[in-house]
């Protein structure tokens, strides 16, 4: 939810902060609730609820679509980040574990450190719920269910999960409602109750949802270690100077070779590069640049970067360099061609390259493909950087070669019922149609429907001089979501 207020207030005004607002993702049956806001769990709503059975009760709900894939890029680079507490840290579905032992001192203890965790995501526009237990599973439990900055020790922390409701072992939903059932609807009573009848109930349960597993890891019983990826490869090249200098460019080619030498070994080529100056007085300055397809060419790497170092303001001086590779793809070692020819493409890539570092990445673009129902949208401009020229493609109905954007509004001066117009008028001309096919309907596409939004009935039209038109009916009488239907030109078939 944090990340989505931060995006949109960038694009347009937020909601009121007492308006109910959920982002939806796709359910089984229809789409769910991945996220409330706080005035909505003010009002009961809970994450996984029918979006549907939600609007039916809170009329003003405020929906809209969440970034799944988009927020867990962001949970993998926030777990990285938090490794400035601590080693060892591990992104989940929803939240960050992080192995702090031995750490905590570092900080002027735990609750110290703790209080410079919340200020630090705050910093960042993210608000955490953090706590602190002995084992990873109690940690889990006290921060989703527990107080805000809950401090829990080993010897105290069966009798810290007690009151905590049984859900707080992420347990799946059904097995929440078996031990509720059972009158066991806290942790503590789950724990007192004699294992012997439950191990025999719960004996085939998988143990990532066995609440006797979990609640033994939980409370120190068994083992829980935390299995923290490593970083991943960084390729840095640097250079320190014996004294403060102004002018980088000297140093460029050896970073360069240092670092295309560096890719080569790991048989990855570079795709985004960033140059940086360190200065005497303690500031930096760094620019970065972009290339159209993954790169080694040390000679390369300097025509771009020398371009953004115009300008770059060095103060007093500065004494440390670095050229580094923030994006990388593989790119396997290759022969040149025998015949001594050039490689055309990599020519090409070349050329976009220092045309974007020169003038941007939004001012040199091609075409690219999207995903749109509606046929204007189907085609876009894209960055160079950021995706492929658009492609042959297979449809599975005729397209004309030419289409309108926008789509030209046409007169009816007669229509045919359930078809299209039989006489009409488009650019001040009247048609007379001969024959048509249709209708295809397209309807709106559901995560940019609004109030208003219609469908669409599309017709091949052929006309008394021979042309054929795609006009398509905005709107269907009786639709409640406007006046009568109108009708365009969308395109001309060739």
């Amino acid at each position: 939810m944090d990340r989505w207020r931060r995006i949109t207030a960038q694009q347009r005004t937020l909601p009121a902060e007492d308006a109910p607002v959920v982002l939806a993702a796709a359910g089984t049956h229809g789409p769910v609730v991945h996220a409330v806001n706080a005035a909505g769990v003010g009002r009961g709503i809970t994450v996984g609820a029918r979006v549907v059975d939600v609007q039916a009760i809170h009329p003003d709900l405020h929906v809209e679509q969440a970034d799944v894939s988009g927020d867990q890029a962001l949970l993998k680079r926030v777990a990285l980040w938090a490794r400035r507490w601590c080693p060892w840290t591990v992104a989940e579905q929803d939240g960050i574990l992080m192995d702090v032992r031995g750490a905590a001192h570092l900080f002027g203890g735990e609750a110290q450190m703790l209080r410079d965790m919340h200020t630090r995501f705050a910093m960042q526009g993210l608000s955490a719920r953090l706590a602190l237990a002995p084992t990873r599973g109690a940690a889990q439990m006290l921060a989703r269910f527990g107080a805000q900055g809950v401090i829990c020790g080993a010897e105290d922390v069966g009798q810290v999960l007690a009151p905590l409701p049984v859900a707080a072992l992420r347990l799946p939903s059904d097995t929440v409602r078996l031990l509720e059932r059972l009158g066991l609807r806290t942790v503590g009573a789950l724990a007192d109750v004699p294992r012997v009848g439950l191990m025999r109930r719960f004996s085939g349960v998988a143990e990532a949802v066995n609440p006797l597993v979990l609640l033994d890891r939980a409370l120190g019983r068994s083992a829980d270690p935390l299995d923290a990826p490593a970083e991943g490869a960084v390729y840095l090249a640097r250079v320190r100077m014996a004294e403060p200098v102004v002018d980088p460019v000297p140093w460029l080619d050896g970073l360069a070779e240092d670092l295309a030498a560096q890719l080569a070994e790991a048989e990855q080529g570079a795709r985004r590069l960033r140059i940086t100056i360190y200065r005497v007085d303690g500031e930096w300055r760094s620019r970065d640049v972009s290339t159209a397809r993954a790169s080694r060419d040390a000679a390369h790497f300097v025509r771009l970067v020398a371009g953004k170092l115009e300008g770059l303001d060095a103060g007093f001086g500065f004494d440390l360099m670095t050229l580094e590779a923030l994006r990388v793809e593989p790119l396997v070692l290759h022969q040149d061609r025998l015949d001594g020819s050039r490689d055309a493409g990599a020519d090409v890539a070349a050329l976009l390259d220092r045309l974007t570092a020169k003038l941007g990445p939004s001012k040199v673009t091609w075409d690219a493909w999207v995903q749109s129902h509606k046929p204007e949208r189907v085609e876009g401009r894209v960055s160079v950087l950021a995706g492929v020229p658009a492609g042959d493609v297979e449809v599975a109905r005729e397209r004309p070669l030419r289409l309108f954007d926008p789509a030209e509004e046409v007169a009816v001066l007669y229509a045919v019922p359930e078809g299209p117009p039989a006489r009409f008028r488009w650019r001040r001309v009247a048609f007379l149609m001969t024959r048509f096919e249709g209708p295809e309907r397209i309807a709106p596409e559901w995560w940019r429907d609004r109030s208003g939004t219609r469908l669409r009935d599309y017709y091949k039209v052929e006309v008394t001089d021979g042309r054929r038109l795609w006009l398509f009916r905005e709107g269907v009488v009786g639709d409640a979501r406007g006046g009568d239907p109108r009708w365009f030109v969308q395109g001309v078939f060739g």
